[in-house]
């Protein structure tokens, strides 16, 4: 008996738990606390048709109630008793054949082994219900930016505990490429997903290098875009090496670029730092292709555009020799980067006058195709490097840096352009 007391204790502590929880809802709380004792009521009495289970939250308990006919002959003693029984156990002689009888139940009644389920089967549901509830606040919150302490910085993931314990989890893939974190740092990102992995408690993975998180940041720094007086049209990062921004104004009063900047920089300056000095270019947005090339490839002066006759043609963009290394910029980031704001391709082509090619002797890489594959020169034209004095201007490092090529393939490509010029 001193058992079943201990065990009455513990599920009352468990009832308590369920009660203090405040993120549940009080019609599901005591919808819950009902079904699980119907649940363990239908396994102990073969059925739950005849109990009545009255739940009282504020007291953090509950009755439960056994209804039985009252009739001559017993033959189901869980949904019937004889009117002796009931005078017996009650001392009240107003019943009658027919009538219902009600006989409170303790928890101890249960046993010990029936205890044990209820307390197991509420805390299991309250750990569903909580786990509904994280799920549920976090999808509402995708596309926020978040702002909490690293409880663990391991080489693959960051992890970020909220104020109410639950962890969110900044994958390496998600983190701008040099940053590093330890311990108790204080971390900003975007909130970019929450699933459920296999019935566990919600995955939830934030992101740095998001487009999204930039552009909420532009929202935090000038108050014009919160506003709604300027409008961000689109971003375009490759996180921590460069991002583009472009910007309308529905105000001709007010000047997009200039508010994004903010006086002497002001208001970039912080986005930079936070994005591990990533280079940002603001710059207006334009429905007209041709424009909106021309100030994303901004300094590089550009001397004509082709569109081509299709939009899954690549766009050609042609400049003096000394303006592709500024289109191009470091790494090909800047074409690339253009290329992904207007929704297609962009190689960059040195515009050469036909009596200069001739004057310097130089040889289109079309010229070679019998002997260097039709991809590498691909590679080499998509960089801004159509002719052969064009290549041979680099380094072998740069170009297979730039092109992504294997040293291997641009030394037999260096070799093949210069053999080209010796007598």
């Amino acid at each position: 008996m001193k058992k079943n007391k201990e065990e009455v204790i513990t599920l009352i502590d468990a009832f308590k738990d369920f009660k203090e929880e405040k993120n549940i809802d009080r019609p599901v709380m005591m919808g819950v606390l009902k079904d699980v004792f119907m649940t363990q009521i239908a396994k102990t009495y073969g059925s739950s048709d005849n109990f009545d289970v009255i739940i009282n939250v504020d007291k953090g308990d509950c009755e439960i109630y056994q209804n039985f006919e009252i009739v001559e002959n017993v033959l189901n003693p869980n949904t019937e008793i004889t009117l002796e029984d009931v005078v017996a156990e009650t001392g009240d002689d107003d019943y009658e054949i027919g009538d219902t009888y009600t006989r409170k139940l303790s928890l101890a009644s249960f046993g010990r082994r029936g205890i044990l389920n209820i307390r197991q089967n509420l805390q299991g549901r309250i750990m569903d219900i909580d786990k509904a509830n994280v799920f549920k606040k976090y999808s509402d919150r995708v596309g926020e930016v978040f702002t909490g302490e690293i409880y663990n910085a391991w080489s693959k993931e960051v992890i970020i505990l909220d104020e109410d314990g639950n962890e969110l989890h900044l994958p390496k893939t998600e983190q701008i490429p040099g940053e590093r974190f330890k311990k108790n740092d204080t971390v900003r990102a975007i909130i970019k997903s929450v699933e459920m992995r296999n019935n566990t408690t919600p995955y939830i993975v934030l992101s740095r290098t998001s487009e999204d998180f930039l552009e909420k940041l532009f929202e935090m720094e000038v108050p014009e875009i919160y506003d709604g007086l300027i409008t961000i049209k689109k971003v375009v990062r490759i996180p921590g090496e460069r991002a583009k921004v472009a910007v309308e104004s529905y105000d001709e009063r007010i000047d997009p670029i200039g508010a994004c900047i903010g006086v002497k920089g002001s208001r970039i300056i912080g986005i930079v730092h936070e994005l591990h000095n990533e280079n940002i270019d603001v710059i207006q947005w334009t429905n007209n292709t041709q424009l909106l090339i021309q100030r994303a490839l901004n300094p590089a002066r550009i001397s004509s555009i082709d569109l081509g006759s299709s939009l899954e043609d690549k766009i050609k963009v042609y400049m003096q020799p000394d303006e592709v290394k500024k289109g191009i910029g470091k790494g090909g980031c800047n074409i690339k980067l253009a290329g992904m704001l207007v929704g297609r391709e962009i190689e960059v082509w040195r515009e050469v006058a036909e009596n200069e090619a001739e004057e310097e002797e130089d040889v289109l890489l079309s010229e070679f195709t019998n002997e260097i594959d039709e991809w590498v020169i691909d590679r080499l034209q998509a960089i801004g490097c159509d002719t052969a004095k064009s290549v041979l201007a680099f380094s072998p490092e740069d170009i297979a840096k730039r092109a992504d090529l294997e040293d291997e393939t641009v030394e037999e490509v260096f070799r093949i352009l210069k053999a080209e010029f010796e007598d």
